[in-house]
């Protein structure tokens, strides 16, 4: 026995140090040890534990259920995964010539189709990085195409229910802001967009479902409006999850929009990437697209340039986000046009349970249905002191990740929860038995729900100093 474990020793070492180099640099003798290094004397199955233990510390969608409204964190397929790191997309150089890359390029054009069919756009790019990157890129095309027309547009309208980046692309793109107040039920009101809207309008960005969870039931009316103005409508595809395979934006009225592909299509969005946000328009904006686009040419794949006098520019490095683009064809693909559909409504389903089981214990600020997210509220429903804050805190002790809180702006005390389409009625079931405990709890003992988390790592920061102060060595 010893006789084989030396001998298999032996082979090990000539693997592991074995070189093909003819002639190996000699270490000096200065850099090398006088002592053994100091490393802990520990069992293989200790060490693997320890390493264990500390990523259970961390949250994913594998080990818990994300409540978070508004990010759609999904389920992401590990076959997508796999695809994604195989070598032969992983170690394509942006570079190489593009009759090597043909697949690639393909792969890119049948994404732009397949998104064209399923937004009701006709043309996309797939260059944007992420959503508030799409709007950017949307706005942008919206200000040369009034610039070729010499039109004078400057404004654009911001519902008060729109997505939080908005605003803040608006002004990037040098728009002025306009704000639009919902109404109590949550939608717009076309008779109070009459009243602000002048010449200067460029358009109007709209999130549909909203902020609020709520579909836009005026939308018809408010493209008719905004078109008879000369103006442009913009969509905001971070909700798309809810209504893809429904209803599509193009046939809404929309003339640009951009769609969250971390979001809707399969990959991770955690953490703050990666991500991806291509844009779509109608056909009368496609020559203002960021160059270059794919194009099939009898069957060869090509990086047209041919609109460069006329489109923004180039808005990311080489073609976009390719790996993102990548698992988001192969999700598109493998599940198909009535998967996309049906995704949407369990998603739709899934929300409007949770809602249903905890509209007695809180507000709900836009009545009783919802699409794939809903907006509660726990103002004047908790203990005395307690705020939603710390109901979020509490529910990381029964090792949940917090939903979204105090977003929307328009609700005060706000909880968003999106239970998405993938989780089952048991995991459900337990969220809101766990939830509703916790708010009963708020006004039997106060105290325990304001000083939570009590069962985690850390117990709760200063958030103010953490923010202004972060300690990013330790």
């Amino acid at each position: 026995m010893n006789k084989i474990l030396n001998e298999i020793n032996s082979d090990r070492e000539t693997q592991i140090f074995d070189c093909d180099v003819e002639n190996d640099i000699a270490l000096d003798e200065k850099y090398k040890r006088k002592n053994n290094p100091n490393i802990p004397d520990l069992a293989e199955g200790t060490v693997v534990r320890h390493y264990t233990a500390l990523s259970r510390k961390n949250y994913a969608l594998s080990t818990t259920f994300y409540p978070l409204g508004s990010c759609t964190m999904k389920y992401n397929p590990i076959i997508n995964e796999k695809i994604a790191s195989c070598a032969k997309f992983a170690e394509v150089h942006p570079l190489q010539p593009e009759n090597t890359v043909q697949g690639n390029l393909e792969i890119m054009f049948e994404l732009e189709k397949a998104l064209c069919e399923i937004s009701g756009m006709n043309n996309f790019t797939l260059q944007p990085a992420a959503g508030a990157h799409g709007e950017h890129t949307g706005l942008l095309i919206i200000s040369e195409y009034f610039k070729s027309k010499k039109e004078k547009r400057t404004k654009i309208i911001v519902p008060d229910s729109a997505h939080g980046t908005n605003p803040a692309s608006a002004n990037l793109s040098g728009f002025e802001v306009i704000s639009l107040k919902s109404e109590p039920d949550g939608t717009l009101s076309p008779d109070k967009l009459k009243e602000i809207l002048t010449p200067e309008i460029a358009c109007i960005m709209m999130t549909n479902p909203n902020t609020l969870g709520v579909f836009e039931k005026h939308i018809p009316e408010i493209a008719e409006i905004m078109h008879a103005n000369g103006s442009l409508l913009y969509y905001d595809g971070a909700n798309l999850n809810a209504v893809m395979g429904i209803a599509r934006p193009g046939d809404m009225g929309f003339d640009v929009m951009h769609i969250n592909l971390h979001k809707t299509f399969s990959t991770p969005h955690g953490g703050g990437g990666p991500g991806s946000g291509p844009v779509g328009v109608k056909s009368f904006l496609k020559d203002f697209l960021p160059v270059p686009t794919v194009v099939n040419e009898n069957g060869l794949f090509k990086l047209n340039y041919k609109n460069k006098k006329t489109s923004v520019g180039q808005m990311k490095a080489f073609y976009g986000n390719f790996p993102v683009l990548l698992k988001a064809f192969v999700y598109i693909k493998s599940v198909g046009g009535n998967g996309l559909k049906e995704a949407s409504v369990q998603a739709n389903i899934n929300a409007n349970y949770v809602l249903n089981l905890l509209k007695d214990k809180v507000t709900v600020p836009a009545g009783n249905v919802c699409t794939h997210e809903f907006v509660l509220s726990s103002k004047g429903r908790l203990g005395e002191g307690v705020r939603t804050l710390d109901v979020a805190k509490r529910l990381l002790d029964y090792g949940y990740y917090a939903p979204t809180i105090y977003f929307p702006l328009i609700v005060e005390e706000a909880m968003m929860i999106e239970p998405t389409e993938t989780e089952s009625k048991q995991t459900l079931d337990e969220f809101v038995k766990v939830l509703s405990g916790i708010i009963d709890e708020s006004k039997n003992n106060p105290e325990a729900v304001k000083n939570a988390p009590s069962k985690t790592p850390v117990s709760r920061l200063n958030e103010v100093e953490a923010a202004r102060n972060p300690k990013l060595r330790w």
